[in-house]
């Protein structure tokens, strides 16, 4: 029976910042073999050379997770560059933030592309891997915004309530020939706040974040005590936030 970290090869999108940055550089240092994935390449360039330079295994590869090319591309580059792919954590997350009757359509698709989409483009490009091996490990990035609803968040909380859904579903059709495991952070200390457009809103949360919010590495470690139990102990659910936040 396989467990532990060591040895595995892992590939996390959005790596190039936050939790994805974050937990890359706590699996490599636990000997995992981990293939980046982002839009940033100097960042991820950088980060995969210190990796490398600290001793470990990293590859990185330029990724828009809403082109489904792209992560058939990442798993491909796992599997060329270490011999397979064992875990892929799908990272990759954004948030436009408004009320329904503002009707930020513009925003509903960005959020449908890249959370739900990027995250099905995902799971598509390493099923048929995780099946010929016999083994595998889908990790999706959801949120607590799915899990308490409010104002503003309605689309947002959809899309990630939608990959809650097809976690689990995927979880009971592997029948134990792959494993998943859904993280939901609440507020966590990274870069993710910038890209909402709502000015006010996203002056709000990022107030919320300065006084409260975790730091990604307390979310990468959630990331690796699921990845790190015995093949046939499947972490489910993960909720992982500040002791303070409602």
């Amino acid at each position: 029976m396989k467990s532990g970290i060591k040895g595995k090869i892992i590939a996390i999108t959005g790596a190039s910042s936050g939790i994805g940055k974050a937990t890359a550089e706590l699996l490599s240092s636990q000997g995992a073999k981990v293939v980046l994935g982002a839009r940033r390449t100097d960042r991820l360039e950088s980060i995969v050379e210190t990796i490398n330079q600290n001793g470990g295994e990293a590859a990185f590869l330029k990724v828009d997770v809403t082109l489904r090319k792209d992560l058939d591309k990442l798993a491909a580059l796992a599997v060329e560059k270490f011999g397979g792919l064992d875990v892929l954590i799908n990272n990759a997350g954004i948030s436009q933030l408004y009320k329904m009757e503002e009707l930020d359509v513009e925003g509903w698709e960005q959020m449908i592309d890249v959370n739900l989409k990027g995250t099905l483009y995902g799971i598509a490009a390493a099923l048929p891997i995780f099946i010929a091996q016999g083994s595998g490990h889908l990790i999706n990035v959801i949120s607590t915004a799915g899990i308490s609803i409010t104002p503003t968040m309605g689309v947002y909380a959809g899309t990630k309530n939608a990959i809650r859904t097809i976690s689990e579903a995927s979880r009971q059709e592997s029948e134990g020939r792959w494993r998943v495991t859904g993280i939901s952070p609440g507020y966590v200390a990274t870069e993710f706040v910038s890209n909402i457009k709502n000015e006010s809103i996203r002056d709000v949360i990022q107030r919320n974040a300065d006084e409260i919010a975790i730091p990604a590495a307390a979310v990468a470690q959630a990331i690796a005590y699921a990845i790190e139990q015995p093949d046939n102990v499947d972490v489910g659910d993960i909720v992982i936030r500040p002791a303070v936040q409602g």
